[in-house]
């Protein structure tokens, strides 16, 4: 997982997308300069965010009582609840802070200060912007 997770932050295709989709315009919002601003938080967050995962995901399985010829579905069933409950409530405040880096919308040189201006700027809803679009995304 840790490993898909790498190489998905090394292929920034969303990370491309960030500028491009800014209110600012692409270029004004630093182009291809700023690709890998705020990728500090996603590395920080990533082995967090898998073993959080499969923490969730394996204690999920032990608690769903399908056996026999339905553990395909307890799988799925943990496997949605572990992305919902923990990738999603950790991966989407990275994201939050890369996108905020990356398009210079409060002028952060670091990862911790954006955090602490999104904190400032939007409280804690702030950390969770485009959480029930991830959440579609993912399960």
């Amino acid at each position: 997982g840790t490993a898909v997770d790498l190489l998905r932050l090394f292929f920034q295709i969303d990370t491309v997308k960030t500028p491009l989709q800014s209110a600012q315009g692409f270029v004004k919002a630093g182009g291809f300069r700023r690709i890998y601003k705020g990728v500090g938080s996603e590395v920080c967050m990533e082995s967090i965010t898998a073993a959080a995962f499969f923490s969730m995901y394996e204690t999920m399985k032990h608690l769903i009582p399908l056996h026999d010829q339905l553990a395909p579905v307890n799988h799925m069933l943990s496997a949605s609840v572990g992305e919902v409950v923990t990738a999603c409530l950790i991966r989407v405040p990275t994201e939050v802070i890369k996108t905020r880096m990356q398009t210079s919308m409060y002028g952060a040189s670091t990862s911790f200060k954006a955090a602490t201006l999104v904190l400032q700027h939007d409280g804690i809803r702030g950390f969770y912007c485009g959480f029930w679009t991830t959440i579609m995304r993912e399960v």
